[in-house]
């Protein structure tokens, strides 16, 4: 597990599975990256770095929280491109780590080569995701044994009314095929993430949508956007209209697919990605 210094001298990890042209890798949450795997197998095609986000997984906790906030945690993949010695990267980012990674895309256009979003989190760009979008989302899910219960829980958060069971009822929602493996990826999340750094993750300041979209329209490197097609986190209406954000985007959509693309279908989720990359 190597380590690298941040410009303000914290130790963050990074962890390669693979070989080839590297993919930086930017988790969500904010926590480490234990839970993205090799993405499927997408390791087989280029060497994957992955970044565990300050006071995560192996990186450090800072001295300083407010470090933690999305917007700085740009300067960490920075510093990373500097410790690989890498004139220009190819990015990706999966939920809440794509917030970063557009935010890298706008703030240093040029040392992006290629830049791969999946089922991105639209905080840093402003999309807003309203509980009707989720509710059609979730009535894709209609016919499983388990919806009742998943589809209750959701009116309660929609509506104001969310409990900490409503959340964990909700889990189904993510996974394409609520079956063991993906009952497992859930059961191992569970306290992965850091309260006191996901708080600072969003803190105010984090975003600047107006800016940031400005910036995108202007960035010539080609995009891959994927969506899950029953994906409640980001819904694919959503997702289609962070692609539009971008001048050069490719948008597509898993069919099947939760949160977790590379886990409902690896090789349906591998082949798009590669050959975007390729």
């Amino acid at each position: 597990m190597p380590l690298f210094p941040a410009h303000d001298a914290t130790e963050l990890a990074h962890h390669v599975y693979g070989d080839g042209a590297p993919l930086i890798c930017l988790p969500g949450g904010p926590q480490d990256s234990v839970y993205l795997g090799e993405l499927g197998g997408l390791s087989a095609h280029r060497q994957l770095i992955m970044l565990d986000i300050r006071g995560t997984g192996e990186s450090a906790l800072p001295l300083d929280l407010a470090s933690c906030r999305c917007d700085r945690l740009v300067d960490d993949v920075e510093a990373l491109r500097e410790h690989l010695g890498l004139d220009r990267i190819d990015l990706l980012g999966h939920s809440a780590g794509a917030n970063i990674a557009v935010q890298y895309a706008a703030r240093y256009p040029e040392r992006v080569g290629r830049l791969v979003l999946i089922t991105p989190s639209t905080r840093a760009v402003g999309v807003a995701i309203d509980g009707s979008a989720r509710r059609e989302t979730a009535l894709l899910r209609k016919g499983e044994p388990w919806f009742p219960e998943a589809f209750a829980a959701l009116e309660a958060i929609v509506s104001g009314n969310a409990t900490a069971d409503s959340w964990q009822a909700i889990a189904p929602f993510s996974y394409g095929n609520w079956d063991a493996v993906a009952q497992a990826h859930q059961a191992a999340e569970a306290g992965r993430q850091n309260p006191a750094v996901s708080e600072a993750f969003g803190a105010e300041g984090a975003f600047d949508p107006e800016a940031t979209r400005a910036a995108l329209a202007a960035f010539g490197a080609p995009v891959l956007v994927v969506a899950g097609e029953v994906d409640l986190g980001a819904p694919p209406s959503a997702v289609a209209e962070v692609a539009g954000l971008f001048p050069d985007a490719t948008f597509v959509v898993r069919p099947g697919a939760g949160h977790f693309p590379w886990l409902d279908d690896a090789a349906g989720f591998v082949a798009p990605v590669a050959r975007f990359l390729a």
